[in-house]
């Protein structure tokens, strides 16, 4: 998965950006009444997430895995 469409995915359901710093972006949203915090560290948006990193920032979303597939 690209950068740009996880970021795509989290912003459809309801998660904005908050802060930036250098190449991390964080993005802030609601789930199941919880605040839920995602950290992105990207420079290109068409660049490919690794595996493990896209495992951790799905956690930190809280969103269902099927949304991401």
């Amino acid at each position: 998965m690209k950068f740009r469409d996880f970021i795509a995915i989290i912003s459809r359901n309801g998660f904005s950006k908050v802060r930036q710093n250098g190449d991390h972006h964080q993005f802030e949203g609601r789930v199941d009444g919880k605040r839920r915090m995602v950290t992105v560290a990207y420079s290109r948006g068409g660049d490919d997430i690794a595996p493990y990193n896209l495992a951790s920032m799905i956690r930190q979303s809280g969103l269902p895995k099927k949304f991401f597939r």
